[in-house]
């Protein structure tokens, strides 16, 4: 496991950066509102106010920036000043991103958030998503110290006094239920099985004082849980429903958390193919999400009825297993003809909202799942889709994913309509509907079989396949690594080889940020105290592999023109360090530094030398 403590205090104290790595966080005008008397003890004596000023009129976010202040102990990082009106004000997947690129490394670190009020918490989240609690890699487990971030957060705006105590708590208490969650969707399917998944949830109930309700194996067979155990009848750990009731004195309404616990998806007998398989140990996100903010809840007094219900099932190939034309009776006493095993989250989710209508009174039912890449085409990887029959609840889920930074965006619910996809002739329903492009419709019919969407008690289906899959809200590369992304959608590469390197043998990448200009790649140099960019006229994806084979060592002979960087200015003129080398010219740049020329033939020579 990754040996990392997080830790949220109202002050971090003072400590020279060399001893305790430090990075200041927050959107630009935010960074000019804290005053230097306030970081002074975190800098000095490295860093002087004059160079403190200097760094924040270098920060130029597009949409993000940083500088360092003092090698690599100590770095600002300016967020995006402003965002859309469907992503959250406090630009949380940033964050994430910045910390990992960001953060110094150290055994003892601190981070200094500046924001306001509104955005500590999603900010919060975002930080902890930064240091995931699973890793196998075995540097990480021959270091035996531990490792602790401490979180300062300083207020700007309106509300901007002392972070109070039960402020910190319940940004600790939502923090380690986001990486909870993380942990266990990390961990792979041969250590995180449904047993296993059953004793974290008896880890959690113990903490907060609860008993699980468990069913599994045959006994959901017997009392009719023909979803769940008709998924997971094939693997070698049985499936299981299981129950954290919380109940407390004075409740005024029941709510119920319903989670997909999917601990791997092989498709089943519909199997999926090599390249879609991969990362199906992540199809438990939607239980492992409900177990992380269930514990949080609790933790912070939830003074409602609430049931967290986990469906768990391994989707798994045997001689027991689901085939399709198979017909399975749900716990609402529905049937359901399978046309399609790969279509499991529906099944198991079935039976739990089944449960929690049935036996545990749910006035309200919210389910968390991971059921189809449809979801990504509609949504996006970065939001996360809800369906419901409440528009009041509709616009409730919006508002919360901007303010926690879980981002989520409505679909239509129109079950009506879409029913009709999933007529059977010889039972009540197909569990997969006729046309693929509904993909994203099939979750609210399935939400409570049979009824098309006109109870009166509030459902909501929260769909986020893409999002926690690595590519959303987990998006972001390791620390200290770069990306270069070609022309016209090229792939992209990791980290720079050393002969891209600025400057020459100091063993520093660059930060370069592309972005597609037709046939040419913008790259941008990031040297304080003022950024250039170069421009290389290359023809795009060609350079690129170039780029690629060099980096592995293999020759590379381009057919195109040799690439010219330039600032735009007068015409070139012979290079006097490279005479007689084709391609070297030196181009005019505009007023600065005398070894300008120099930058430029040097970085010109470093492309073309061996392309």
């Amino acid at each position: 496991m990754a040996n990392v403590g997080l830790q949220f205090q109202a002050s971090a104290g003072d400590a020279d950066p060399q001893s305790r790595p430090l990075l200041l966080l927050g959107q630009l005008h935010h960074l000019h509102r804290v005053p230097w008397s306030h970081v002074r003890g975190k800098l000095q004596p490295r860093v002087t106010e004059e160079l403190w000023q200097a760094a924040l009129s270098t920060l130029n976010p597009n949409p993000t920036d940083s500088c360092p202040l003092y090698l690599n102990y100590a770095t600002v990082a300016a967020l995006p000043s402003r965002v859309s009106r469907h992503n959250s004000p406090s630009a949380a997947h940033f964050v994430t991103r910045l910390v990992r690129t960001c953060l110094p490394p150290g055994t003892h670190r601190c981070i200094l958030m500046v924001c306001e009020r509104s955005d500590a918490f999603a900010s919060a989240c975002a930080l902890a998503r930064a240091f995931p609690l699973f890793t196998h890699r075995s540097g990480a487990s021959r270091r035996s110290e531990k490792k602790t971030v401490t979180v300062e957060f300083f207020l700007v705006g309106q509300d901007n006094g002392p972070v109070e105590v039960s402020t910190l708590q319940c940004l600790t208490n939502a923090t380690e239920g986001v990486r909870l969650a993380a942990r266990i969707v990390d961990t792979p399917c041969n250590e995180m099985n449904t047993d296993t998944f059953l004793e974290e949830i008896k880890k959690v109930g113990k903490d907060l004082g609860i008993t699980p309700t468990i069913i599994r194996d045959e006994e959901l067979k017997t009392r009719g849980f023909g979803g769940i155990y008709g998924v997971g009848k094939a693997a070698l750990h049985p499936p299981a429903l299981a129950v954290l009731s919380h109940t407390p004195e004075g409740a005024t309404q029941t709510i119920a958390w319903v989670g997909k616990g999917i601990v791997y998806d092989t498709g089943g007998l519909s199997i999926k193919g090599k390249t879609t398989m991969p990362g199906m140990k992540r199809d438990c996100g939607g239980a492992a999400a409900v177990l992380g903010a269930f514990r949080a809840a609790i933790k912070q007094g939830f003074k409602d009825n609430l049931h967290a219900v986990f469906c768990l099932a391994e989707n798994s190939v045997g001689p027991n297993a689901t085939r399709p034309d198979d017909i399975h009776l749900l716990y609402s006493g529905k049937t359901v003809e399978i046309n399609n095993t790969d279509a499991e989250g529906r099944l198991v989710l079935a039976d739990g909202v089944s449960y929690a209508c049935k036996d545990l009174g749910a006035d309200i039912i919210l389910d968390m799942a991971t059921l189809t890449g449809a979801q990504g085409i509609a949504t996006g990887k970065y939001h996360a889709a809800v369906l419901t029959n409440s528009a009041e609840w509709e616009a409730a889920c919006v508002k919360a994913g901007r303010r926690c930074g879980d981002l989520v965006h409505p679909l239509v619910y129109c079950p009506e309509l879409h029913f009709s996809e999933f007529t059977s002739a010889v039972a009540d329903m197909k569990n997969s509907v006729a046309v693929g492009s509904q993909g994203t419709r099939r979750a609210p019919a399935w939400g409570n079989p049979g009824d098309p969407g006109h109870s009166g008690a509030p459902q909501i289906h929260a769909q986020g396949g893409s999002p926690q899959s690595g590519d959303g809200s987990l998006a972001g590369l390791p620390a200290g690594a770069s990306r270069v992304t070609g022309a016209k959608g090229a792939p992209s590469l990791g980290r720079l080889p050393h002969w891209l390197q600025w400057p020459p043998g100091e063993g520093r990448p660059l930060n370069p940020r592309a972005r597609s200009l037709g046939s040419l790649s913008a790259v941008s140099w990031q040297r304080a105290p003022t950024p250039r960019t170069l421009l290389v006229a290359t023809g795009g994806r060609p350079w690129l592999r170039a780029v690629a084979e060099r980096a592995q060592g293999r020759p590379h002979e381009s057919k195109r023109r040799q690439p010219r960087m330039h600032f735009g200015g007068a015409p070139p003129a012979p290079c006097p360090d490279c005479p007689g080398q084709k391609g070297h010219d030196v181009f005019s740049a505009p007023p600065g530094p005398g070894q300008q020329p120099k930058l430029l033939c040097w970085a010109l020579h470093r492309l073309t030398h061996w392309l």
